[in-house]
């Protein structure tokens, strides 16, 4: 009996032995949250008037997008255009509107950490709206580099080169000008890839201003047009086979329809660059199986945030077409937004365009861009590797100091 007694003590003590050191349940992990979204208008000067067949900006107006989650962290997005509604059927101040209204609710109290989680979420209760989603994606995914201590093009699969070579554009209409400026960033040795924007003039005009260009700047300079869509097809078969004699070696979108795209791609010794017809990955599968074009630009807005513009490529690759940067003349936010992503592919044959800050008379940011050697150096910080001259944001606010300091 005693031995029955004694067996009982020790198999007590041994359970109580195991409880003692048994591993703990693991506490349950609670994941930071969006708990509020700040929007501010933003009107910048240019250094000169930006010439566009679609409209004419002495201006641009950025729509700053902060996502403040519950961990103290505060990411932060841009949504441009260009002109305004000339351009597109989004505006900076309705894509201020759409984050306020109904982006924000939508969000609100979301796990922070989950962004494509939540751009979904978003994508179901939000049609359309691709530029004002890119600003908050853009936002999201810097919150979310600063929590990791990670560069956004890391949360996109890591990047495959620190700079960018970087097109400017010539846009003030005037030859002469055109010209010295393009002399200007070559002895400054920032662009040696120069597109010219036309469509706005008679055609003989145009090829005449670009022909012009390219006899003055020689080897020295390549010329590229980009036309916005202002020509036929009659008008555009005439002028890529006069812009190739003239030595341009890329026209951007010279007509709307895609399918008149496929009839003029590689009809000429000039490539054939897609732009406006691009508005995400379903057009750009369209246009790939059709052969519409040989060069994509993408553009993060445009394809409705930096994953999109990853799948756009993604498809371009497969079909065997090259890829270009492209921009929406963003600000600082919007281009680093670009670049991040832009370094992460595979193949980009056709450079960038993200002059965008440079176009602008004002600084924005605590630490500017470094755009030296005729390429953009992309941040290594974590997020977007950017930050903020919250001063000078106040000051340029629409209604902000600057206003109040006008009126007084």
């Amino acid at each position: 009996m005693q031995m029955v007694l004694d067996g009982l003590f020790l198999l007590s003590q041994d359970r109580g032995m195991n409880k003692r050191f048994a591993p703990t349940a693991p506490r349950t992990h609670i994941a930071p949250v969006v708990e509020r979204i700040e929007t501010v208008l933003v009107d910048l000067p240019t250094i000169r008037p930006h010439k566009l067949s679609v409209a004419t900006m002495d201006g641009q107006t950025l729509m700053l997008v902060k996502v403040h989650c519950s961990d103290g962290i505060v990411g932060i997005g841009e949504g441009t255009t260009i002109g305004g509604l000339a351009y597109g059927g989004e505006s900076p101040e309705g894509m201020k509107l759409a984050t306020d209204t109904y982006f924000e609710p939508v969000i609100m109290g979301q796990d922070a950490t989950r962004v494509q989680a939540l751009m979904a979420r978003i994508g179901k209760m939000v049609k359309e709206n691709r530029f004002a989603k890119n600003a908050v994606e853009t936002a999201l995914l810097d919150a979310h580099g600063k929590r990791l201590g990670l560069p956004v093009s890391e949360l996109l699969g890591g990047r495959r080169r620190d700079r960018l070579p970087v097109a400017w554009t010539l846009a003030s209409g005037d030859t002469g000008k055109d010209i010295a400026e393009a002399e200007r960033m070559l002895d400054l040795r920032r662009h040696r890839i120069f597109k010219l924007k036309i469509g706005a003039k008679r055609l003989k005009e145009d090829i005449a201003h670009v022909a012009a260009i390219k006899r003055a700047l020689g080897e020295r300079g390549a010329v590229r047009v980009d036309v916005n869509m202002a020509w036929s097809e009659t008008e555009a078969a005439y002028g890529m086979a006069a812009l190739a004699d003239a030595g341009c070696e890329l026209v951007e979108q010279p007509v709307n329809s895609p399918a008149a795209l496929a009839r003029l791609v590689r009809r000429f010794p000039v490539a054939l660059m897609a732009d406006e017809a691009l508005t995400g990955p379903e057009s750009a599968f369209e246009i790939a199986k059709i052969a519409g074009a040989d060069v994509f630009a993408v553009k993060i807005e445009q394809s409705g945030g930096l994953y999109n513009a990853q799948r756009v490529a993604a498809i371009a690759d497969a079909a065997g077409i090259g890829l270009y940067g492209g921009t929406m003349l963003e600000g600082a936010v919007g281009t680093i937004a670009s670049a991040q992503v832009f370094s992460t592919f595979a193949n980009l044959q056709w450079g960038t365009e993200l002059f965008g800050p440079l176009l602008l008379t004002e600084e924005i940011l605590a630490r500017p861009l470094d755009y030296s050697d005729f390429e953009l150096t992309v941040p290594a910080g974590p997020g977007l590797g950017i930050e903020l001259d919250e001063e000078r944001i106040a000051f340029f606010a629409r209604n902000g100091l600057r206003k109040t300091i006008s009126a007084g």
